[in-house]
């Protein structure tokens, strides 16, 4: 199968989305949520935007699967428009401080926003004012609501890894958050301990081991 990508023609399997067909072949498209291991894409993010020849508006190519002959835009004014609008307001309730970042240079945002051309304020935003916690204590690893951006990877690893979901939404709407359900039959902090798949997929290290979180904070007193 065949389809066509900012003028370059590229041989893609069949049943793919067009987004895993474009990151599979060195074309970058700002995402946040996706995971080839779901079903069913999770779109929450909205910036993975594309135009697709003979579609009257740009969508999101996390949900569409590829068809042969596709001749698909990935940086035209209107995706870039689009991408740009939904990065600002994943910003407007993110605070970002780049210094303090757990995850630092390998946050997504930070790529996200270098690729976009884009600063990691909210502006022409405002900035939303939701009442949560700095930190959610889980135990053996701490959770950040404001790192948060709800992209459900976090969920989903659990769930796969364990056969059911330690992790899951709770709240609604703008208070949405994780939240952590410990297993009173096993010895849940060493299993998650040893496992750390949610710590390790997480795009913003809104979730980070008490051990990590502690040696950051050790490096910037020392370097403060």
């Amino acid at each position: 199968m065949k389809i066509t990508v900012d003028g370059k023609v590229l041989e893609v399997e069949e049943g793919i989305s067009v987004l895993e067909a474009c990151l599979q072949n060195g074309i970058f498209i700002p995402n946040l949520c996706f995971l080839k291991e779901r079903e069913r894409p999770h779109a929450s993010c909205r910036l993975c935007f594309v135009q697709v020849e003979g579609m009257p508006t740009p969508t999101t190519s996390c949900t569409l699967p590829v068809k042969d002959g596709m001749v698909i835009h990935t940086n035209t004014p209107e995706v870039r428009r689009l991408q740009k609008t939904a990065f600002k307001l994943i910003m407007s309730g993110h605070p970002c401080h780049a210094k303090t970042c757990p995850v630092g240079k390998n946050c997504t945002l930070m790529k996200i926003a270098k690729f976009l051309g884009v600063g990691l304020g909210p502006k022409p935003y405002e900035r939303l004012d939701r009442e949560m916690p700095d930190l959610i204590d889980f135990g053996f690893m701490y959770y950040s609501p404001y790192r948060c951006v709800l992209c459900a990877k976090c969920i989903h690893v659990c769930k796969t890894q364990n056969g059911k979901p330690l992790l899951t939404f709770a709240r609604r709407g703008f208070e949405t958050i994780v939240a952590f359900f410990q297993d009173p039959l096993e010895n849940t902090e060493e299993k998650c301990i040893n496992c750390r798949a949610c710590t390790n997929i997480c795009p913003t290290g809104a979730l980070v081991l008490k051990d990590t979180e502690n040696v950051e904070r050790e490096d910037e007193a020392q370097t403060a």
